[in-house]
């Protein structure tokens, strides 16, 4: 059901669709294209010590209204309402990152939000959707068929599956390595909040001592980790340089990502980690 909240007119002029709106899957793979590449992934609020409200009319006023962007529970609730009152089916489910982690590391929770749409008629789905995977986002619907390669402007995906456990993995110069795994499990609105919670403030976790964000056109992959901004064009060797000043991060944030946070600039940029090619993580107690 649509929350009377949300504002469809609104996301669909933010995230620059002016295309069809029928529940097909030509609109649900424009919908993945534009809204990475026109709502950047980022944890300036967690970072900064403000946990974000997963009120559908918050997220709405953030994203949408205030031109910002967010984390996965937010891009993800947001994405999800538009599918909604198109006419397709969702169902939104939780997943375990297991992104760039060794294989030594304890099993994590749940605090990834993806969803599983179906369209009307089509025979070929359900899809995999997900606008709020900030280590490596993800900008076409992917079918839920495990075996199956499948190919975006910007990486080849695929998903496996382990023991009723699904995989999603996309392929690096060494191979293929997996984001994050799941079940098919259907998750409600409420079960969001403890995670994102836990997400937000919890001590061990990377949004608390990191700046991440990512925005995903079909021309460019820009990822900021703290510092180091890194920017991906297809076929081309990854750009890499080092963000060195406040107002250096305040044009980057407005170039690149799209950002308006300009009043945010000076206080990130003190908070940033410098100089490290990987996320800072205190050390334990």
């Amino acid at each position: 059901m649509t929350d009377p909240d949300f504002d469809l007119n609104a996301y669909l002029q933010r995230i620059d669709h002016t295309g069809a709106r029928e529940p097909t899957l030509a609109v649900l793979t424009a919908l993945c294209a534009a809204h990475p590449a026109a709502i950047p992934f980022e944890n300036i609020d967690p970072l900064l010590g403000r946990p974000p409200s997963l009120q559908l009319r918050d997220v709405q006023a953030k994203l949408v209204g205030a031109r910002r962007g967010g984390y996965c529970f937010e891009h993800n609730a947001l994405l999800r309402q538009a599918l909604l009152a198109l006419g397709f089916g969702v169902t939104s489910l939780a997943a375990r990152v297991v992104w760039m982690a060794p294989p030594s590391l304890p099993l994590r929770p749940r605090t990834h939000m993806l969803l599983s749409v179906d369209v009307p008629g089509d025979a070929m789905g359900p899809y995999l959707v997900d606008a709020g995977f900030g280590g490596h986002l993800v900008n076409v619907p992917v079918r839920l068929q495990p075996g199956l390669e499948q190919a975006s402007p910007l990486s080849r995906l695929r998903l496996t599956q382990d023991a009723g456990v699904l995989s999603l993995e996309t392929q690096l110069p060494e191979g293929w390595s997996p984001l994050y795994r799941f079940t098919l499990d259907a998750q409600l609105p409420t079960d969001y909040e403890p995670l994102s919670w836990f997400t937000a403030t919890h001590p061990t976790s990377i949004f608390r001592h990191n700046l991440l964000m990512e925005r995903l056109t079909p021309a460019l992959r820009a990822n900021l980790l703290n510092d180091r901004l890194t920017l991906r064009e297809p076929s081309q060797a990854p750009s890499v340089r080092r963000i060195e000043t406040a107002a250096e991060l305040e044009q980057v944030l407005a170039s690149v990502f799209g950002l308006r946070p300009a009043m945010y600039a000076t206080e990130l940029f003190e908070r940033l980690p410098k100089g490290l090619d990987t996320p800072f993580m205190p050390p334990p107690g």
